[in-house]
């Protein structure tokens, strides 16, 4: 059997690790462009800038980021530090074609999403407008460009930071012509009564922006792709009852088409997504 690279990364520490530390050797890891996040045992800290060397050798990334495991502020800026490499952090991950410019350190990233960001390259087609209410550096809102190519996209970020890169990722993917980024609380910049389908990425309150997601569409009819973090004990009922509850308001009716689970979040939590027809 070929020698994986976590073998390798083994061999090399077991030279410089006591043999206890070794068992203890993250044998996952989140790779995104050239730039390694790492999560590790606090047994391990006085050993981390020699690891983060030897996973970047082995794993070929000019920097490694341990992960502390947090999220600060409303951005969910990553709480991150540099272990091993270069201070320059921006990279460009490439996936499912798609490239994405971004710094770890400055900007969440999930390898987790990333069947949910391959299964939104065809959901849309030339005839639609679409708006995307958390639209981050691009995450589901450029396979939709890339690969669906709508007339219309509208792209929504409160977060400065990310929108910077959005506004890169946008012409790093050459779809300039039909994706206009928007600055700020989509509450307020999201265009409304204007689209066939709505993205809503956002997984921790997803619900209090349902209304502002139902104006965006035309005659608030069309599609949603809903996400929301919930206990395995209330799926699907609770982002189903919430969904109806709001379009109730508006004197519409919901017909779920799609339920994925996207990740596992935390024990008994799951991160999922609901693609919903909002009819009359």
């Amino acid at each position: 059997m070929p020698e994986t690279p976590f073998d390798q990364i083994k061999k090399t520490l077991s030279k410089e690790l006591p043999s206890k530390s070794i068992t203890k050797l993250p044998d996952k890891w989140e790779k995104i462009g050239d730039v390694l996040l790492l999560k590790l045992h606090p047994n391990l800290a006085n050993y981390r800038e020699k690891i983060g060397e030897t996973y970047a050798h082995v794993l070929e990334c000019k920097t490694v980021l341990q992960d502390m495991g947090s999220i600060s502020g409303a951005y969910r800026k990553p709480n991150v530090h540099i272990i091993y490499g270069s201070e320059e952090t921006e990279t460009i991950h490439i996936e499912n074609g798609i490239r994405f410019k971004l710094d770890p350190q400055r900007i969440m990233f999930s390898s987790g999403n990333m069947d949910e960001r391959i299964r939104m390259a065809s959901v849309s087609n030339k005839n639609e407008t679409v708006v995307d209410l958390f639209a981050g550096i691009g995450y589901f809102m450029l396979p939709v460009a890339v690969y669906s190519k709508p007339k219309k996209i509208y792209a929504c970020e409160i977060n400065p930071a990310a929108y910077e890169y959005l506004c890169n990722n946008i012409v790093l993917n050459d779809v300039t012509s039909i994706v206009e980024p928007l600055l700020g609380d989509n509450r307020v910049v999201a265009p409304k009564n204007v689209a066939s389908r709505v993205i809503m990425g956002y997984i921790m309150d997803t619900h209090t922006f349902l209304p502002t997601a139902i104006r965006c569409l035309k005659n608030n009819t069309g599609f949603l792709h809903y996400h929301e973090v919930c206990p395995d004990e209330l799926l699907p009922d609770r982002p189903l009852k919430r969904t109806e509850e709001i379009a109730r308001k508006f004197n519409r009716r919901i017909n779920l088409l799609k339920y994925t689970h996207v990740k596992s979040y935390a024990p008994g939590v799951n991160h999922v997504a609901l693609d919903f027809e909002i009819g009359e």
